[in-house]
């Protein structure tokens, strides 16, 4: 992948895997529907460029089964209510999409007929090729899962050439730039040395999925305006790329 900026998109099918604290926008907890809209609107707009788009989405913002708010809960029950918040962050979404007249299908890893469809491969393959924005709720459908490990499986079954991580930081750091100053942003690194470097982008499985099946990664800023066209564009300059092969390479 060039760091070249191109006018045109360089992926005909990509997953953008977005987490459920960026539906926040300024708030500690819930779904500020402002920012479901200002989402949507950067859908909309990588959506008419002819991409073929599927969303993985989390729902952090609303119940994490790992975090401290489950509590003593059993950890299967804790994350099976974190499925349920990545549903309602999906139906949330999709309405944002359809005010925008962009076709949604919201596919559940969980039987929840009322509110989506039940994942089905061939049917969300089939959407994606009738234009159809994909979002995927509920996770794999299984306890001890992250979204972020749906992302990478239901990159895989799709068949999307690039999985495009919205954060809230401009890429993968040496260490949290949060916090230390000094840490460094990698323009290019590879997955070994994310796994190596334990660095926080995704959880290891996920890694280590795209890593097996050569699926490149694409981390960046997913609160600035313009991003995920820039991203589908191949403008590196706004995040970090992961792929196998990738030799290790800082931001100037």
């Amino acid at each position: 992948m060039k760091t070249t900026k191109v006018s045109k998109p360089m992926f005909k099918r990509i997953l953008l895997k977005i987490s459920g604290e960026a539906l926040m926008g300024d708030q500690n907890y819930g779904i500020d529907t402002k920012v479901a809209e200002s989402v949507a609107q950067e859908i909309k707009d990588v959506h008419e460029l002819g991409v073929e788009i599927a969303v993985v989405i989390g729902g952090g913002n609303i119940f994490r089964g790992v975090s401290k708010s489950a509590g003593n809960m059993d950890r299967s029950s804790a994350d099976y209510i974190g499925m349920l918040a990545t549903v309602m962050n999906a139906v949330v979404l999709q309405d944002a999409l359809e005010k925008l007249d962009v076709y949604t299908r919201a596919l559940s890893a969980i039987d929840i007929p009322q509110l989506a469809e039940p994942f089905i491969r061939r049917r969300a393959i089939r959407h994606l090729e009738k234009k159809r924005v994909v979002i995927f709720a509920a996770g794999t459908g299984n306890p001890f899962f992250t979204t972020d490990s749906a992302a990478a499986l239901r990159a895989l079954e799709i068949k999307a050439e690039i999985i495009l991580k919205g954060t809230k930081v401009d890429g993968i750091y040496s260490a949290d730039p949060m916090t230390n100053p000094d840490a460094i942003r990698y323009e290019k690194i590879s997955y070994q040395e994310v796994l190596e470097k334990q660095l926080k982008v995704m959880d290891a499985s996920s890694i280590s999925l795209c890593m097996e099946n050569d699926l490149p990664i694409m981390v960046f800023n997913m609160r600035k305006t313009g991003n995920i066209v820039k991203a589908v564009k191949g403008d590196l300059s706004i995040g970090t790329y992961v792929s196998v092969g990738t030799k290790k390479q800082t931001a100037s």
